[in-house]
């Protein structure tokens, strides 16, 4: 039987969590005394210590990646020889095994083929939009996912506005109901979207509920995966966390999406938790967003879905079994597209370039979080520098005291170029979305972070010539309004403290 202890909160954290962290503390710290052990003896080992710290070098500076992050793990090494070069090997530097890659292609072999590829939207997109239509082409090669036209999109905001929409479309299954989501908390929201699903699995409804070990973990009380499948629904974890070192613990599956009868489809930065719908106060205001597609696009969803069910359990899931011929008569075009660590193509970053490469006119820009690499920052900057309207929109109350000061990092080269730098200061604001132009957008869960680019699941769905890029633009005017605007000649005036944590702290944003 699991014993817990209670949180803050009253729910309480398995004792496997705390198992783990102990368990992986005494590794590193049993590593830590032997090897200064054998260091005071012996100058021979410091010696060959600091020779393959330099071999490791070499390798992380001529292998393909990231320089910044190929830059944290070289201090990194260099400063604590054979402890860095040992956690390199355990986490890779973003490197993941072989035998996952193949295994999440093997998935992926007999379902992909099932999504057409609609060469009258794609013509029409060209003759349309030429230069959109280059977006779609590079998310559709490089993701996978197809570019439909018949699907209806319809953007939600805050949280407590998208959940009654949601159980509305839930109350409506009639086959079956898909969620997969980073984080799954009890609480208010998830005991309103369990009560359908309970009602709906006892109808026959296939109810599956996936969701991220670590990011659900300490949300959870005791017995709850065995309630929910008591109550008929189908529960996987992702990627369990367990007290060992494990190359792959430090990718995790931070997708929010949810299918229903093929029909319908939802994304967007919503997780199942109170905070999303602000029935609980974690950082103040939250404010976040989400998307219903209705039509064509659903399949995409689906066939992501039968892919990490099938990643995560083993259990085949046949996509054809799951996806349905709906489509909605409107304008625009919808492409949903999806980022993982298994493959060498940054798919999220991609596209955020792609359309900062195309604005004529603007690009806004939401995320928690703005821990950028020099290309992602060279772009931003190139394109304000030509004349296009960037703004960028951030939490001015942080959920995490770390990582917010790296995010403010960036603001200085930022700000000398021309981007326009806001915090939304009712709270924290967890929404991740680009709009250019009234023309194109793209609402997911890929934040502007090295994880997100790289070590994390992530999806998300553009869409361009749809009434619903106007809604997202309105949106994002009317939260500019709660935001203070950083200006530059304040920000020079940053006492050296406050400058030299954040200096120091981003040495370490690729770890974060």
């Amino acid at each position: 039987m699991r014993q817990s202890v209670k949180n803050k909160r009253g729910i309480p954290i398995p004792t496997r969590i705390l198992i783990s962290g102990i368990v992986l503390l005494l590794q590193l710290g049993i590593l830590f005394v032997m090897l200064n052990t054998l260091s005071d003896r012996s100058v021979l080992i410091y010696t060959v210590s600091e020779i393959l710290a330099i071999i490791t070098v070499v390798y992380i500076v001529n292998r393909r990646g990231n320089p910044s992050y190929k830059m944290a793990w070289i201090m990194f090494i260099l400063i604590v020889p054979i402890f860095g070069i040992t956690v390199f090997m355990l986490y890779g530097g973003g490197r993941v095994l072989p035998h996952l890659k193949r295994k999440m292609r093997n998935c992926e072999s007999h379902n992909m083929p099932l999504l057409k590829n609609d060469e009258e939207a794609q013509n029409a997109l060209k003759y349309d939009d030429y230069p959109h239509s280059r977006q779609a082409e590079y998310l559709a090669r490089e993701s996978g996912y197809p570019l439909y036209k018949n699907t209806s999109v319809e953007y939600l905001s805050p949280g407590e506005v998208f959940l009654p929409r949601f159980l509305e479309e839930l109350e409506k299954a009639e086959r079956y109901i898909f969620l997969e989501f980073f984080i799954v908390a009890e609480g208010e929201m998830f005991d309103s979207i369990y009560a359908i699903l309970r009602r709906k699995a006892a109808a026959g409804v296939d109810v599956r509920l996936l969701f991220d070990d670590f990011g659900s973990i300490k949300r959870q009380r005791k017995g709850f995966i065995e309630r929910l499948r008591r109550n008929g629904i189908k529960v996987a974890v992702f990627n369990q966390i367990k007290p060992s070192f494990n190359l792959f613990m430090n990718n995790r599956n931070h997708r929010k999406i949810a299918v229903i009868d093929g029909a319908v489809a939802v994304t967007g930065g919503l997780n199942l938790a109170d905070e999303y719908i602000n029935a609980e106060k974690r950082f103040g205001y939250w404010m976040d967003c989400a998307v219903i597609l209705k039509g064509e696009a659903a399949s995409s969803f689906a066939v992501m879905f039968c892919n990490m069910w099938e990643f995560t359990t083993g259990h085949r899931l046949e996509a054809q079994n799951y996806l349905t011929e709906y489509s909605v008569q409107t304008g625009g075009y919808v492409l949903p597209y999806c980022n993982d660590p298994l493959s060498n193509k940054n798919v999220a970053a991609g596209i955020y370039m792609q359309i900062l490469n195309s604005a004529q006119r603007y690009v806004y820009i939401i995320s928690p979080y703005l821990i950028i690499d020099n290309t992602m920052t060279e772009m931003l900057k190139m394109a304000a520098r030509s004349g296009i309207d960037v703004r960028i929109i951030t939490p001015h109350v942080p959920d995490k005291w770390y990582v917010h000061p790296v995010t403010q990092y960036s603001y200085s080269e930022l700000l000398e170029a021309g981007v326009r730098i806001f915090e939304f200061t009712p709270g924290f604001i967890h929404s991740k979305i680009f709009v250019s132009d009234d023309s194109v957008a793209t609402v997911g869960t890929v934040n502007m972070d090295y994880r997100s680019f790289s070590l994390h699941f992530e999806c998300g769905v553009w869409f361009a010539a749809n009434h619903a890029v106007g809604d997202v633009k309105s949106h994002f005017d009317e939260i500019q309004e709660m935001s203070r605007e950083i200006k530059l000649s304040r920000w020079r005036k940053t006492p050296w403290p406050i400058r030299l944590k954040r200096s120091i702290l981003h040495l370490f944003a690729p770890f974060m």
